[in-house]
């Protein structure tokens, strides 16, 4: 297969993560894809081969010279986000792009527009795989598979590039924040590792959001509308209020950058009870400390206000990994003159999200992000060009062999 076959095939296969599922991982299915994986690093005889109780698979090439080289680990995740059905995806791709509206799905009027996406002006004559427009694509992570899976094979078929051992791993549940939760980071015995999942040509990321979770109840008095004065109190009346005292201008539609954001991710409810998730993301852990204190308090004035009727559970979910790979920079050099080296621009930018790189820097791995390609995750208008995948896996042999000559 190539580069491009090896994505549709993982693709098709569902592993969406389970956010309220009480098993890891979360959902079953995304053995479906481990197995396939274990499978395929067999037929590329690699060794210590491993599918584990809890999803994870692990792999190693072994180092093909005498010289003395640090581990390298390569990490991308399995499952895709539960933002968006991954259900029967049907991927389709792009020949050479002209620059046009992409008609996702001429039945349901869903297009793929430079207008709406401009990033696509940077990508005309290229060849997109992209969606039908009923699921997402998974690109984010199972680009990265592919990426690390046909590096390891060129590097099987081309014994002449010289190279250390290389672990891999691919985990599951991390788009539900969990995905190295059971991960045995001396067991895998890398030096350093990079996770190939990231978006556009040339992004490499070793700083991301501190996360916080924070799930409110609110307890309300249900009274018939018509005789409600004086006695109804409604819950969802008191999670709008709670919403408003909240910062407006540190919403996410507001925020870019470094900038922090308070997001209500879900609201649900009646008059009698009512839930409300939030997530909290700055790259100061101070400032998300602060965060957190505003949102108690105001939890705080309510319950001033209406008596004891809600509560707030705080859950620290990861934090910026910006603190843990600053010591390791030679890291980050190499890969920023590795892409150089290959005529792809660095962009070092923050994640305004999460990564397993995040938890494993903490846990004692320094783990940098790499680009995939992939672009607009998460939805019905993913895309990835098939020559930025190629570039990513040019700079992933690149690096291996520039490793292996320091």
């Amino acid at each position: 297969m190539n580069i491009s076959e090896r994505l549709i095939e993982y693709v098709k296969i569902d592993t969406k993560s389970e956010p309220e599922s009480a098993t890891f991982p979360s959902s079953k299915k995304q053995f479906d894809l481990a197995n396939l994986l274990v499978d395929q690093c067999n037929e590329m005889c690699l060794s210590d081969i491993d599918l584990d109780k809890y999803g994870y698979v692990t792999a190693t090439l072994e180092s093909n010279t005498d010289r003395e080289i640090p581990t390298l680990g390569l990490l991308a995740h399995m499952d895709t986000a539960p933002a968006m059905t991954g259900t029967n995806v049907n991927p389709k791709i792009i020949r050479n792009y002209d620059g046009k509206d992409i008609i996702l799905n001429e039945k349901e009027n869903i297009i793929l527009s430079p207008e709406k996406f401009p990033a696509l002006n940077s990508v005309v004559g290229l060849d997109l795989i992209v969606t039908d427009g009923t699921t997402l694509l998974g690109a984010d992570d199972k680009a990265g598979i592919a990426i690390i899976m046909d590096s390891i094979l060129h590097l099987k078929n081309h014994p002449e590039i010289p190279h250390g051992k290389i672990r891999i791993a691919f985990t599951p549940d991390e788009e539900i924040g969990q995905g190295v939760e059971k991960f045995d980071v001396e067991k895998f015995g890398a030096d350093f590792a990079l996770t190939i999942d990231g978006g556009r040509l040339g992004e490499i990321q070793y700083e991301c959001f501190n996360a916080i979770s924070a799930k409110i109840s609110i307890s309300g008095e249900s009274v018939h509308p018509g005789t409600a004065k004086n006695k109804m109190i409604n819950a969802l009346s008191l999670a709008m209020e709670l919403d408003c005292m909240l910062p407006a201008n540190q919403r996410p539609q507001f925020t870019e950058g470094y900038e922090a954001f308070y997001h209500l991710d879900e609201l649900t409810g009646t008059v009698e009870k009512a839930e409300m998730d939030y997530i909290l993301r700055s790259f100061d852990y101070e400032e998300i400390q602060n965060m957190k204190n505003i949102l108690s308090h105001a939890v705080e004035f309510l319950n001033k206000k209406y008596g004891e009727r809600v509560t707030v559970l705080f859950k620290d979910s990861y934090r910026n990994m910006r603190e843990k790979i600053e010591p390791h920079m030679d890291i980050v050099n190499l890969a920023i003159s590795t892409l150089e080296s290959i005529d792809v621009t660095p962009i070092i930018e923050p994640i305004r999200g999460g990564t397993d790189g995040s938890r494993l820097s903490w846990m004692g791995l320094p783990t940098p992000n790499i680009f995939t390609g992939g672009m607009n995750f998460h939805g019905k208008y993913e895309y990835i060009p098939i020559q930025h995948m190629e570039k990513s896996k040019e700079f992933l042999i690149t690096f291996i062999k520039n490793l292996a000559n320091k």
